[in-house]
């Protein structure tokens, strides 16, 4: 064959049937699969492995209503500091500002501690003071502390931490908006509220879907600190565990696997979402 009338190499691989879904393969998820197939495999297969993971992840319950009801409040309070920062009322601006860049400054297991043990009996002080008339006739007993479980005050933590970082991506949402579907809607006689509510927030939050799931990942590998004020979640039951048995390798593999089996499954939810949005733009 002519040399000069051959076709190269490189334009036969393209036209090969399999080689665009080769390119496509998500190697690091058919790894990551692969390595959680085999350890699965080890636990079943042994009983001292199946022992570790029947007492680690009894905390798996904990670990998931922590994430979401935190995940769920800190959305709700992240909107509402949103909309306060971009409020045309400059008490309300300086206020959100102030609670999103001292709660942005503080790591969140300071933040942890400070309202479990400070901010949680502070509140509890507060409210026998406001309520002190009542329990004087007898209508309303003293509020104890204990009243206010430690998984109580894990969720307003992570809720108040989570809260300022979810109110910076929905401002950058709203603020992502064209100005002219703004200033569109008042001409047509749309008011202020309504341009907001109707207008510019369905599209904002439709943007910012993508980072609120990341913002979910990240709450649920944060969930592990509430594991330092005694929830018995995965990474407490761990720590108990490996304390009375000194199984360090083995326990603290598992919990690993436990995290990466949430973790992975919510960012593969995330990014399939993010493509289902980008492929149906309004």
């Amino acid at each position: 064959m002519d040399p000069n009338n051959s076709i190269p190499r490189r334009h036969i691989l393209r036209v090969l049937p399999h080689r665009g879904y080769a390119t496509k393969l998500p190697i690091w998820l058919l790894c990551s699969v692969l390595i959680m197939l085999i350890a699965f495999w080890n636990i079943a297969y042994n009983e001292t492995l199946t022992n570790i993971f029947s007492k680690i992840s009894k905390g798996w319950g904990i670990t998931l209503a922590v994430s979401v009801f935190a995940y769920i409040a800190s959305v709700t309070l992240g909107l509402i500091m949103a909309l306060l920062r971009i409020s045309a009322f400059r008490v309300l601006r300086e206020f959100a500002t102030l609670y999103i860049e001292l709660i942005r400054g503080i790591p969140m297991l300071v933040l942890l501690y400070y309202i479990a043990f400070v901010g949680a009996p502070g509140l509890v002080w507060l409210l026998n003071a406001i309520t002190q008339p009542l329990q004087s006739l007898g209508l309303m007993d003293p509020i104890n502390i204990r009243s206010i479980s430690f998984t109580s005050r894990a969720i307003i933590s992570l809720t108040i931490g989570y809260s300022a970082f979810i109110a910076e991506i929905f401002r950058a949402g709203i603020e992502s908006i064209d100005d002219g579907q703004y200033e569109a809607a008042l001409a047509l006689g749309f008011s202020r509220s309504n341009v907001l509510y109707r207008v510019v927030l369905p599209q904002a939050i439709r943007n910012v879907l993508p980072p609120l799931g990341n913002e979910l990942v990240a709450i649920i590998k944060d969930s592990a600190l509430v594991s330092a004020v005694g929830v018995a979640d995965l990474t407490l039951n761990t720590r108990l565990y490996t304390a009375s048995t000194f199984r360090f390798f083995e326990s603290y593999s598992i919990l690993a696997l436990l995290y990466l089996i949430l973790t992975i499954s919510l960012t593969l939810g995330v990014r399939k979402l993010e493509s289902y949005l980008k492929s149906h733009k309004l």
